[in-house]
């Protein structure tokens, strides 16, 4: 009696039309990559920036940095007078990086935001890190919320 036998030939290429057709159509999105806007070069040489970059920090206090240097109190006066001193007068179209804590309230936020606005800076930065995945807020992870939640 003769064996039975299974011809995977036939197998093994349709496997491989599909590796080349996933291949194909997949969209290899750069989600993780840092967007940045090259400078301009003119045959006059620039002049270069004596200011360091400007970086509004708030804690999960409310409590308010100005390039690592601790301010007294959470007043908006004392953040605009505390700008104020740090950025060099020419410096409004310079971008400014506000990294707040997770935890810091949405207010003390917009705050900084409405200060920044108020004293003619128009580009602001909001400095965040990357979830690990299966974390909330990670992309494709469980979102909490009941069933009065909105969706994205």
């Amino acid at each position: 009696m003769e064996e039975p036998e299974i011809n995977v030939t036939s197998l093994i290429d349709v496997v491989l039309l599909l590796v080349v057709f996933f291949m194909l159509s997949s969209n290899f999105s750069a989600e993780g990559r840092l967007r940045i806007r090259l400078p301009q070069a003119a045959s006059v040489p620039t002049q270069q920036r004596s200011s360091e970059p400007l970086v509004v920090t708030v804690s999960a206090t409310g409590t308010y940095l100005v390039n690592g240097r601790e301010l007294i109190n959470t007043s908006p006066d004392t953040l605009r007078e505390a700008l104020l001193k740090t950025a060099a007068t020419d410096a409004r179209s310079v971008p400014v990086t506000i990294r707040a804590d997770g935890r810091a309230t949405h207010q003390s936020v917009v705050t900084a935001m409405d200060v920044l606005a108020g004293l003619g800076f128009t580009q602001m930065n909001l400095a965040t890190i990357r979830s690990p995945p299966g974390e909330a807020g990670a992309p494709g992870a469980p979102q909490a919320g009941g069933a009065g939640a909105a969706a994205p």
